[in-house]
Order: C-alpha cells, then sequence, then structure tokens
C-alpha cells in the first residue's frame, strides 16, 4: 500500500469551486476536480524502474485496481483527485490563466526512503484550466512522452519520470496538421510522476494579479516541502532559493546541449521549479548538426525555441520568475544576482560537457575556438550529431584519419566539400590530444561516457507509434530497454543507433511536429 501525503492539498488554499467546468481560478492554488472515466483502459507499457521505487510489483500495475487508478476510473485509498493553477509566457508573449488542462493529480506519495513523488494523469479528462480543450490526449503524443521522460532520466539529464502508458479504448479528435481536416486517433494517458510539477507560471499568476499573499504563501510552501536545506529567515533564504533554481535551470538546459535535445517549447509554463526537464510535446533530437533547428512547427517562422537559442530563452524565462517574485521581494540586486549564477552555472557545466565530449581531461584556453570550429563543420557538411561524438571517439591522436568520421555523414556531396576542412582540424585536434598524452582506450572510455550511443530520434519514436496503433508494443519494448543504457554499446539493436533514413527527413512526427496532442 503506497505511503499518500498530500501536502499541496492540505497546505495550500484550494478552490471554493468544485467540478470540471472552465473557470477563471483566483486566490487558489488548486482545483478539486474528477477523472473522467475512459470505457476499455488497457496498460501498454510501464517503466520497471519507476515501478520499483515506488515500492510496486509489475503484477500490482497490471492488475484490475491499479489499471482502473492509471486510467481515472477510480481512486485507490489516500489519493486526491486536483488539477493546479498557473499562468505563463508563451512564445514570449503573456497568456494569462493556463493551469492543469489535461492533467489531474492523484496525490503525493512518500517511497521507503522518504522521497517525495507527485503523481499525475496526463489526458484524463477536462478541468477547470482546459479553456477549448477536451482534456484528452492521443497514443502518439503519449507515447512520446512516456519513453522521452525515460531516455531523458537514463541519460543523465534531470527530468520528470513517467510511471505508465495506458490506452484509454476511445478515439480522440485531433487536427494533427492544423489543417482543417481533424480526425479520430486513438486515446492514451501518460501517468507522470516528479518530486515536485511546481512551475515558474505558478508564480506568475498571482504575480500578475498583484496578490502578494497567494504568492508569499506559495513561495513559502515550496521552500519548507521542496527545498528544506535552505536555512535562514524567508526574506534571506528567497535570492538563495531563486539562485538555487537558476543553477538547476542551467545543469539541465547544459544536459540538452550535451546529448542534442530541443525541447521545442520553452514557455514558462512548462519550466520546472526543481530544473526538470518536463512537458515533452514537439521535442525531438539533432540528426544533422544544425544550431537553428526547431522540432515545432508551430516555431518555425520564427525559431525562437531552436537547438541553439535554448541557453538565452532559459534565461529569459528566469528573468520573468525574477520579475514575480520582485512583488514581494523587491530588492533586485539580490534577484539579479541569481541570473549571474545561471550564467556562471551554464558556462562551467558546458566546458565539463564539452571537454568530456572532445575527450580533454581538462580545459584549456583555446578549446573554445577549437570546439566552436568542429561544431561549424558538422553543420557545414550535413554530420549527425550523435554519431559524429561516438566516431571521433575512435580517433587515434597520433594518426587521426578523417574517414573514420565518415558514417556520420548524411550527404556524400557535403562530406566530400567539407572533408579537408575536416582533415585539417583533426590534425588540430590531435596535437590537442597530444598536450595530455593520455591512452587512446582511456580518452574513449570518457568520452563514450558524455556521448550516448542512442538517443530517442523522432523516426524511431514514430515507428514505434506506427506499430502501437496496430496492436504492437515490440519496439515500444525494445526502446525502453535499450534507453535504459544508451551510452553503452549493444551489438545486437546496432539498427536503433544509425543516421536517420532518408525517407524520415521529411515525414511527419519524423522531423518536425506541431503542438497537437
Amino acid at each position: 500500500m503506497l505511503k499518500f501525503d498530500n501536502r499541496f492539498c492540505r497546505e495550500l488554499p484550494g478552490d471554493p469551486e468544485s467540478g470540471n467546468f472552465v473557470r477563471q481560478v483566483t486566490g487558489a492554488c488548486w482545483s478539486q476536480v474528477q477523472p473522467t472515466p475512459v470505457p476499455a483502459p488497457r496498460l501498454l507499457a510501464f517503466s520497471p524502474d519507476m515501478a520499483a521505487r515506488l515500492g510496486l510489483t509489475g503484477a500490482a500495475l497490471q492488475g484490475m485496481d491499479w489499471l482502473q487508478a492509471l486510467s481515472g476510473n477510480r481512486l485507490l485509498p489516500g489519493m486526491t483527485s486536483y488539477a493546479t493553477c498557473y499562468g505563463g509566457h508563451q512564445f514570449g508573449q503573456w497568456a494569462g490563466q493556463l493551469g492543469d488542462g489535461r492533467v489531474i493529480f492523484l496525490g503525493e506519495v512518500l517511497d521507503a526512503q522518504g522521497q517525495r513523488w507527485e503523481l499525475q494523469l496526463k489526458g484524463a479528462g477536462p478541468t477547470p484550466y482546459s479553456r477549448r480543450a477536451d482534456g484528452r490526449a492521443v497514443l502518439r503524443s503519449s507515447l512520446r512522452e512516456f519513453l522521452c521522460s525515460e531516455a531523458m532520466h537514463h541519460l543523465g539529464v534531470p527530468s520528470t519520470r513517467a510511471l505508465s502508458l495506458v490506452a484509454t479504448g476511445d478515439g480522440v479528435l485531433r487536427d494533427m496538421f492544423y489543417d482543417g481536416h481533424p480526425q479520430l486517433e486513438p486515446g492514451a494517458i501518460v501517468c507522470r510522476v516528479a518530486p515536485s510539477f511546481i512551475r515558474f507560471g505558478h508564480f506568475e499568476l498571482p504575480a500578475a494579479r498583484g496578490d502578494r499573499i497567494l504568492l508569499q504563501r506559495l513561495v513559502d510552501f515550496t521552500l519548507a516541502r521542496d527545498f528544506p536545506e535552505l536555512q535562514g529567515p524567508p526574506g534571506e533564504r528567497l535570492p538563495l532559493w531563486f539562485a538555487e533554481v537558476c543553477r538547476r535551470t542551467a545543469w539541465m538546459v547544459a544536459g540538452w546541449m550535451q546529448v542534442g535535445f530541443v525541447h521545442g517549447v520553452m514557455n514558462t509554463d512548462n519550466m520546472s521549479i526543481l530544473g526538470l526537464t518536463m512537458d515533452y510535446g514537439p521535442y525531438g533530437w539533432i540528426d544533422d548538426f544544425d544550431p537553428g533547428w526547431t522540432p515545432n512547427t508551430t516555431d518555425a517562422a520564427g525559431r525562437r525555441y531552436c537547438f541553439g537559442r535554448q541557453p538565452e530563452i532559459a534565461r529569459w524565462n528566469l528573468e520573468r520568475l525574477a520579475q514575480a517574485l520582485a512583488l514581494i521581494h523587491p530588492d533586485e540586486a539580490s534577484l539579479a544576482a541569481g541570473i549571474d549564477v545561471f550564467e556562471q552555472a551554464y558556462n562551467d557545466r558546458m566546458a565539463q560537457c564539452f571537454a568530456g565530449k572532445f575527450g580533454f581531461s581538462t580545459w584549456q584556453e583555446g578549446d573554445g575556438e577549437l570546439i566552436s570550429a568542429a561544431l561549424e563543420l558538422l553543420h557545414q557538411g550535413e554530420l549527425d550529431m550523435t554519431l559524429f561524438f561516438r566516431c571521433l571517439g575512435q580517433v587515434e591522436r597520433a594518426a587521426p584519419r578523417v574517414e573514420l568520421l565518415q558514417p556520420a555523414a548524411y550527404d556524400e556531396r557535403r562530406w566530400a566539400a567539407c572533408q579537408p576542412a575536416l582533415a585539417a582540424w583533426l590534425q588540430r585536434y590531435g596535437q590537442r590530444l597530444g598536450q595530455e598524452g593520455e591512452a587512446d582506450a582511456a580518452r574513449r572510455a570518457r568520452m563514450e561516457g558524455f556521448n550516448p550511443r542512442y538517443v530517442l530520434r523522432n523516426y524511431l519514436a514514430q515507428q514505434a507509434i506506427d506499430e502501437a496503433e496496430e496492436g504492437n508494443m515490440g519496439l515500444l519494448e525494445t526502446l525502453l530497454e535499450v534507453l535504459r543504457h544508451p551510452y553503452a554499446e549493444q551489438a545486437e539493436r546496432a539498427e536503433l543507433a544509425a543516421l536517420r533514413p532518408d525517407w524520415a527527413r521529411h515525414r511527419a512526427g519524423c522531423s518536425m511536429l506541431s503542438c497537437s496532442s
């Protein structure tokens, strides 16, 4: 039996209204709601790691009680169902009240180690914050979120987790391409898990409304529950806390940049106060290296959330959080110091990441220029980011051979054009490695700890979706297992580490995606 301790609802003010009808909610952090039952729930997959952490067995999750709970058809003892209220900046513009429009919490669980986990169902029906939507989710987006949550965790990038993926047995109407041709798609629900799902937007909304009392209560609660290690008077703890949020955000984004991940929709309501990657929508992994690439069709024109701008946008989002906190902490200098923490933490972490990716045991003057030159050649030659770095590990410092990098090339013509410059760069790279005198085998082993062999490329996720829609969970299960060990060579699954096939270059779901789900 899980131990529930639903502190968010117990200590923060709730909405006096009940029911799932849409409304503006003021003076409250949450609204009591009930999940909408589904006709024929079926467990498609679950995370053994996350289940074990919660003290659950596979047999329990596949039993009727948990199947009903994970589909929103029944609450188990101790559970309480609610949705939270927040706002946010979307694509740089204030959007007002947003809230959990298709997420319904099941409560907070304390595991055997005393760690707190919030459980929530995504796609469990409408809430007061659904606006004009139905609160449901489709299989394609749910499967992508389930897989990516677990993949990011095992890559070592801070992330929310996923416990289960459940098919609902009903159809959900979605216009995937926003072209006026909606279609019924199979529905699904993901159970997401995190120590806290509190977002920047939870603080922005009361600040925008001038509600100092609610903002202060939420800050005090967050400090007490989620940051108990920060001690001192509240007035002193707030800037320390904001600086810690900045540091965690820097580490998260540096993790994205290290493995080539693009979030795709870095709105402030999608930013975790714990520095966890959350709200997996139109995300993607860099295939051929392009700092300007975005996986989000909605972002195609402005490329606000493209790969190369993610650090800049993270800082912008933190500045919006600081702006909100200024309502109760007008010492702007102390909040500005937190932004400086972000810059320093990000730069330090990226130096560590790129030193590791290139096989340098220490960062030296001139390394930044050498790395920038390599990334420019990756772009010019249309080289795959993930494969390039794994191939680079095979280069011998005494005799670096450019042909070892060719497996990362997508286009023969562009490879031939950049090959001379890349060969010249390799000579400089070999000289740099020679300054450290480290054995190639030791360097290669360290590089493989920074450079994943397997990432959740969009075309792989789409293939798993195609099979799942036909009732075949084989590829989904294979990916879930392979991505638990993303840095390891898995010879029997080498095809899952291959270049993106040409057929997937422009196919829907394999390159760019919409926010439709």
